[in-house]
């Protein structure tokens, strides 16, 4: 099973975008504009159960809490955040364009190995 972080195919060449990693329990998402210590790098958690519909409110274009604590801020401008507790993820109309398209084109999905989790 790959479990390195991806981006969409729809993201540019600029190394900005929302880049995700599939885990047996759960979905990591990161941001590659972030630059500090690696170790330190802000991440979210999305458990496993939880992201077909966290896939689902990104192509719905809405805001909305997609599970527990984890909450999906889409702002008129077409930036969005992804937020758990303290850690957020801002991304802007480009990037989150970018990913919204590969959302759409179903390069996210759980990888067939994953899929019964």
């Amino acid at each position: 099973m790959s479990t390195r972080f991806f981006k969409s195919t729809h993201s540019g060449a600029n190394g900005t975008c929302v880049e995700i990693a599939h885990r047996a329990d759960a979905v990591l998402i990161r941001d590659s504009k972030y630059s500090g210590p690696a170790a330190d790098q802000p991440i979210i958690a999305i458990a496993a159960r939880h992201w077909h519909s966290f896939l689902d409110t990104v192509r719905s274009g809405a805001s909305g809490l997609v599970a527990e604590d984890i909450s999906l801020t889409v702002d008129s401008d077409g930036s969005a955040r992804i937020a758990d507790g303290a850690v957020v993820l801002a991304y802007d109309a480009a990037e989150w364009d970018a990913f919204v398209k590969g959302v759409a084109d179903g390069q996210f999905g759980r990888p067939v190995e994953l899929s019964g989790v």
